[in-house]
């Protein structure tokens, strides 16, 4: 049964209730405390991270984490998956272990163009696609480029916070002065050191009240790096908080939305910053479905695990 828009009834509840339970191959792998292979790739001369789980003569699955992330956020799904597809988890430039951008300018263009390049390297087109936040946004942007490289697309809290949905556009002046300015503060910034692993956790569960302390524990051991001088710093480039002065806007969205064909499944947190008191015109999508997860904030995947592999699952097998 092909996906339609749903205009009439834009939300479709999450079901409550437990889930079911071109370089050298990686090897096979099937138990639960499986490990990925790391990898690197080269895009625009950065030197980028992306791990590989399972086996590549299935399918191949592509996840993207969102701003401040990392691969390793995608551990519990990619395991949930493996079953079925050979599962590829970038880290963005500027986060976990790839490079940072030299000069510190970050752009959902930029990422889009990485997205690419990891595409031709891998070499196994058309892919299915499954992203969070920022990486929504990238993984839209080239699906709407290049539509005939992805087969199945699902953004998690992927249209971003939605300020520029409205259409109004802030006066350019305004824009770039507030970027040179964040610019110019950043690079004052010191990176903050945490003393200890559990001190950087304890941070991370202020951020994200959902996570359990075992997960929260798991995320930061993987988001951190030891400083030269002592104690955890985090991974990511401080410089992806600027953005860029050129903000996206609707009629741009609008053109790319509508040059994607494949079939497109949108989820929500019910208790997301993302959505509320937003209407957003999805009708430039041809072929999609919302589905809203109850007791889920920005991280659905992390906060209603089980629920979202259901939802997932009953996608990708349609």
């Amino acid at each position: 049964m092909p996906w339609t828009c749903a205009a009439a009834s834009p939300f479709v509840r999450a079901p409550d209730g437990p889930a079911p339970s071109r370089s050298s191959r990686p090897r096979r792998l099937h138990s639960v405390s499986m490990t990925p292979e790391s990898r690197y790739y080269f895009s625009q001369r950065l030197k980028l991270h992306y791990l590989v789980w399972g086996d590549e003569a299935n399918p191949p699955l592509i996840l993207i984490h969102g701003n401040r992330d990392h691969a390793r956020s995608w551990d519990r799904v990619a395991r949930a998956l493996v079953d079925r597809y050979c599962v590829y988890v970038p880290d963005l430039r500027g986060h976990g272990d790839s490079q940072w951008a030299v000069g510190g300018n970050y752009s959902v263009i930029d990422y889009a163009l990485d997205a690419h390049a990891l595409g031709e390297h891998i070499g196994r087109e058309p892919y299915t696609v499954i992203a969070h936040s920022l990486g929504g946004g990238v993984a839209l942007q080239y699906a709407g480029a290049f539509p005939e490289k992805v087969s199945r697309l699902i953004t998690i809290e992927g249209l971003g916070g939605l300020g520029w949905a409205s259409g109004q556009r802030r006066p350019a002046h305004i824009r770039m002065r507030e970027w040179v300015d964040s610019m110019r503060k950043l690079e004052q910034r010191r990176l903050h050191a945490y003393p200890t692993i559990d001190d950087a956790t304890r941070r991370m569960i202020e951020a994200n009240s959902h996570l359990t302390p075992e997960l929260a524990h798991d995320l930061t051991v993987h988001g951190v790096r030891q400083a030269e001088d002592g104690g955890f710093t985090w991974k990511f480039d401080n410089y992806t908080h600027a953005g860029s002065p050129y903000e996206f806007n609707m009629e741009d969205a609008r053109d790319l939305w509508n040059q994607i064909r494949c079939p497109l499944l949108i989820i929500w947190g019910e208790e997301s910053w993302g959505r509320r008191n937003v209407t957003l015109d999805l009708s430039a999508f041809h072929n999609y479905r919302e589905v809203a997860v109850a007791s889920a904030g920005h991280w659905v995947h992390h906060d209603q695990f089980d629920r979202f592999v259901e939802v997932v699952r009953s996608f990708l097998s349609e």
